[in-house]
């Protein structure tokens, strides 16, 4: 192994201890975890998990922290291969898969987490952290295997995330309107994948972690301004009182339990809209705000009266949006538009209304985080539904899993499949079948030709109850999960008209009773089926395949969805190299050429083509030929390699092309180089600065790191940031 872990109490000789046995690492960047004692049976103990370059005065200043005390066993964590950028990365992964793994309640806040790739890439350090995980194993702190803890609930919804621009743009929006008197409601917007669960659990835990727990030395720019805005809400109101509202029974249960498990936080604050009279909140955060109801075509009505009778509301006037805002001082509410299925779910247009007023903050969030299809995939879902007859017949969604199904006993064989290989798939259709089973076990809901398939046995939490994968789930106990695969069936309520070139729906054949009671305008439930059936499109992280039963949709929808083949095995198709530049092709360079390629006075004969068809976005990228054995242990001398072009955003322990004057490769014979890069920076008056840059290579040869230092850090320039190594039909 190239890493080791030590541990040892912490007590009176814990520093005599480390000297004694780890001289060459009291100034060497290294990861620690601290625990405690082992306490009653299934009750969590608490940890923290840290990164530090002065492990003797780190574990000082954790000794005078009265939380911190009570951490009796100490972890320390040493490997040559560690520098700053990959002890901040080995940090955040273990703060994510520790946190997620169950046995521990995590001191740690939920700022100044590192966000590099290698959880994707599965480069040099993502390979570490898979060795260092396995024997945390065995020394039993870890439990769990990555992979499972990849697909658990407490993986997917914690708190312990580093959130995007976007989000962190939508978070200050929060923030600013949490310490504004004149502001009562913060309005995120997002459409299905956008991050808007994620982004209301990281603010709830944010606001409920206590100051000292967020690790200061570990901020950048943006957390920093964050930190001091979450200071002076912690100021405003000390000690807010909170609540988190789920309006969906299944994915609320799914989320108390989450809870349970986060240091600070308890099931408890994970509330439904009949509990929020029960008490006065100074903050109520809602997710998933479409699914809020208005008293029509409810099952039962008193638990929903009773909730406004104690606010002294009428619910016969009044909707559960109205509620909110007489029972708290402030909320923030994530909705989606798209996403109301049914009459009883508040009118879109009371949000719209709610969005205008001078005491509402908004903030849209567009960017897609759940489908590896991106905003493409998503955009093209949208576009099939519209009725626009506008759709784009040669949308890229890159490698994304988009199949359409002739044979439903196919589809349903391949979503075993993939529940095998990958966990989290599942079967959903549209609401188009009684649920017979529901009185009678033995009997079948879904009959369809020779096949015969059951709704979901039970309500709550569905996704994740074991028999889910031989079962079909519905959009009600679906929404505001993540899954891997889905296997979507549309029933025959919904068809399509060639003569109109318009959406059908037959009423008759949607069987959601309180769905349909009271609409008289067919067109108004044909909205809502068709969000329904956007809404379970948008569930698979990895991949979506379809079964349409009635034939016209099918040819409809067979325009723009692939069909599905069965993969005939052979020789895997290589890339080729073209002259001339096409919708599918990234501009490829040779950087062996004079330094100035990537400016503006580029010389065009020197550029030539990739073809690359399952790409998202060509023009964000290009590809370079590498030679050399600096960076060996990743790239191999010669590989032609894919980089995203850089547009801003943190660098730190990622592999990047970068053209300084201060360098001079030996390999490129030119001022590009390719490696890791590291950065130091340092605060003044004057703002940020680069201290030192350090790019390093990953070598199984000696080769010394590149290091920028003053002047040089100026004339300086990230060019791109390295996706993979391409394999290419023909090599220059």
């Amino acid at each position: 192994m190239n890493f080791s872990i030590h541990q040892y109490p912490s007590d009176f000789d814990l520093e005599s201890t480390i000297v004694k046995n780890h001289r060459d690492y009291l100034n060497w960047p290294l990861v620690y975890f601290l625990e405690e004692k082992a306490l009653k049976e299934n009750v969590l103990r608490e940890a923290y998990v840290g990164e530090t370059t002065d492990v003797i005065s780190r574990l000082k200043t954790h000794s005078k922290t009265f939380k911190k005390q009570k951490l009796s066993s100490v972890n320390l964590i040493f490997s040559e291969l560690f520098n700053k950028s990959a002890t901040l990365d080995i940090e955040s992964n273990l703060i994510r898969y520790i946190a997620a793994d169950g046995q521990y309640s995590l001191q740690n806040g939920n700022l100044g987490l590192s966000n590099h790739k290698y959880l994707n890439q599965k480069e040099v350090y993502w390979q570490l952290f898979n060795e260092i995980w396995s024997e945390l194993r065995s020394l039993g702190i870890a439990r769990h295997s990555l992979e499972h803890i990849d697909n658990s609930d407490l993986f997917k919804y914690s708190p312990y995330k580093s959130l995007s621009k976007e989000q962190v743009s939508g978070l200050k929006t929060i923030l600013e309107c949490l310490l504004d008197e004149n502001a009562k409601v913060s309005l995120i917007q997002g459409g299905a994948g956008t991050g808007k669960s994620i982004l209301a659990i990281f603010l709830f835990k944010l606001l409920k972690t206590e100051l000292d727990d967020f690790n200061y030395s570990d901020f950048d720019e943006e957390d920093e301004e964050l930190f001091l805005l979450v200071s002076k809400v912690r100021a405003k109101y000390n000690t807010l009182k909170m609540a988190l509202v789920i309006p969906m029974t299944s994915f609320r249960q799914t989320i108390a339990n989450v809870f349970r498990n986060i240091k600070g936080l308890s099931k408890s604050m994970v509330i439904g809209p009949s509990d929020i009279s029960k008490e006065n909140y100074d903050l109520i955060i809602v997710d998933e705000a479409h699914r809020l109801r208005q008293r029509r075509n409810l099952v039962g009505y008193k638990t929903f009266d009773d909730g406004f009778k104690r606010a002294n509301l009428d619910p016969k006037q009044n909707d559960e949006l109205d509620l909110i805002q007489v029972c708290c001082d402030k909320s923030i509410l994530f909705y989606d538009p798209l996403q109301s299925i049914k009459p009883s779910d508040v009118d879109s247009i009371k949000f719209r209304d709610l969005k205008e007023l001078s005491t509402t903050r908004f903030e849209k969030l567009t960017t897609q985080f759940r489908v590896k299809g991106g905003n493409k995939y998503v955009d093209l879902v949208h576009e099939i539904f519209n009725e626009a007859n506008n759709v784009s017949k040669t949308k890229e969604i890159g490698l994304y899993d988009f199949k359409l199904f002739d044979n439903l006993e196919q589809m349903v064989n391949e979503i075993h499949k993939k529940e095998k290989s990958l966990g989290l798939s599942r079967m959903i259709a549209g609401f188009a079948w009684e649920w017979i089973s529901n009185e009678n076990p033995e009997a079948f809901d879904i009959v369809i030709g020779d096949i015969q398939l059951k709704w979901n046995s039970i309500t709550v939490d569905w996704v994740n109850s074991k028999n889910a994968i031989n079962e079909v789930g519905c959009i009600h106990t679906t929404q505001g999960y993540d899954l891997n695969y889905t296997g979507i069936i549309i029933g025959p309520e919904l068809d399509y008209d060639f003569n109109t070139n318009r959406f059908v729906i037959y009423k008759d054949l949607y069987k959601d009773k309180n769905g349909k009671n009271t609409i008289k305008d067919d067109n108004i439930l044909l909205e809502y089926v068709i969000n329904i059936y956007k809404t379970i499109l948008l569930r698979g992280i990895e991949g979506t395949y379809v079964y349409v039963c009635n034939p016209n949709l099918r040819k409809y929808l067979g325009q723009y969805i692939s069909k599905f083949e069965v993969s005939v095995s052979g020789k895997e198709t290589k890339i080729k190299i073209s002259e001339e530049p096409t919708k599918h092709t990234v501009q490829f360079y040779d950087l062996k050429i004079a330094a100035g390629l990537f400016s503006d006075e580029q010389n065009i004969d020197k550029i030539k083509y990739l073809e690359i068809p399952n790409l998202v976005n060509h023009d964000d990228y290009f590809a370079c030929k590498v030679v050399g054995d600096s960076m060996n242990k990743v790239i191999p001398n010669g590989s032609i390699c894919l980089f995203k072009k850089y547009t801003g955003g943190s660098r730190n322990g990622l592999i990047t092309l970068v053209e300084s004057n201060e360098i001079h490769d030996v390999d490129f014979g030119s001022t590009y180089t390719i490696k890791e890069y590291t950065s130091k920076k340092t605060i003044d008056e004057d703002g940020w600065k680069h201290e030192e840059i350090i790019l390093k290579p990953l070598s199984t040869f000696a080769y010394e790191p590149i290091i920028l230092r003053d002047e040089g850090t100026i004339n300086f320039r990230v060019i791109g940031v390295f996706e993979k190594v391409l394999k290419v039909d023909l090599v220059l």
